[in-house]
């Protein structure tokens, strides 16, 4: 068993974020079982038909794009104090070996200090499949009844990030936010 790490402890340079596969040897932890439990499409046999609602061009365009490039992972993004991101870690890497979430990574306190584009801590709870709205919505709504994360959040895909898309970027890429959802 692989001792539990809090991410506030991590001091460490160049270490920005502490993963659930970090902590955990649990198999389950973004495993392959996973889209089968929760009947998720695994990216490489996602289709076109496979694309979720879209509200505008730009975000089809970059869901197109993120099709093409079989790069379909997301994640809710929890922010909050020290010690709220101190209190979810060990229960949402829980949750990961359980197989309740497909994966969680924490900021670190290193992280912190140094990616500028934060205020707040941050935790992000990964799906493996961004086009699957049940999926999402589902994780979406552990969060807020397990865990009590009621604020509002955003789901953010590997591509958003892939393409630089931030706040004071999403303009730019025709978003009104950085975020495919906000729950």
């Amino acid at each position: 068993m692989v001792p539990m790490q809090s991410p506030l402890d991590i001091t460490d340079a160049e270490q920005y974020w502490l993963r659930s596969r970090d902590v955990s040897d649990s198999p389950t932890v973004a495993s392959d079982e996973y889209f089968d439990d929760y009947d998720v499409t695994r990216p490489e046999n996602a289709h076109a038909e496979n694309l979720p609602p879209a509200e505008t061009d730009a975000v089809r365009a970059i869901d197109r794009d993120a099709l093409e490039e079989e790069k379909l992972i997301g994640k809710w993004q929890v922010t909050g104090s020290p010690e709220r991101i101190e209190e979810l870690w060990p229960s949402l890497v829980a949750d990961a070996e359980e197989g309740v979430i497909w994966a969680v990574k924490a900021m670190t306190t290193y992280g912190y200090q140094n990616l500028p584009m934060y205020d707040e801590y941050l935790l992000t709870v990964y799906t493996p499949n961004y086009f699957d709205r049940d999926d999402v919505f589902r994780v979406r709504e552990h969060l807020r009844e397990r865990h009590d994360v009621t604020h509002e959040l955003y789901y953010k895909p590997d591509m958003y990030t892939t393409k630089g898309i931030v706040a004071d970027t999403a303009d730019e890429f025709g978003l009104s936010a950085p975020a495919r959802y906000i729950a």
